[in-house]
């Protein structure tokens, strides 16, 4: 991406690339530090092929780098600012659904 993108068009280009469930779990595995690509693989249980085609999305973004040591292939985030992503997006998460399981707990009491 050129620094002659709007912001606004970079953002969005980054939430579309969260967007894709394989991708967010990979990214919350790796908020432990380094995993090499055999671990991911055992605690997502997908095909190698996707896992590969998913890093290579989350690497192009800049989310991840990918390092070597001997035959294996380590990932791991690219700052830690991913991880602050993440959690802002489980807080966003759960603000709303206590919302909605507050406004449904009125509608029952109310009741519906």
């Amino acid at each position: 991406m050129t620094s002659n993108v709007p912001l606004y068009q970079a953002k969005a280009e980054l939430f579309r690339t969260l967007g894709h469930p394989v991708r967010i779990r990979v990214l919350e595995i790796l908020q432990s530090g380094p995993t090499p690509v055999r671990d991911l693989l055992n605690e997502l249980e997908i095909e190698a092929s996707n896992l590969s085609q998913q890093l290579a999305v989350l690497r192009r973004a800049g989310l991840v780098t990918s390092t070597r040591q001997g035959s294996t292939v380590l990932y791991e985030l690219s700052t830690s600012d991913v991880e602050d992503l993440l959690s802002a997006g489980r807080r966003i998460l759960a603000d709303i659904w206590q919302d909605t399981e507050g406004m449904l707990a009125a509608l029952r009491r109310d009741g519906m």
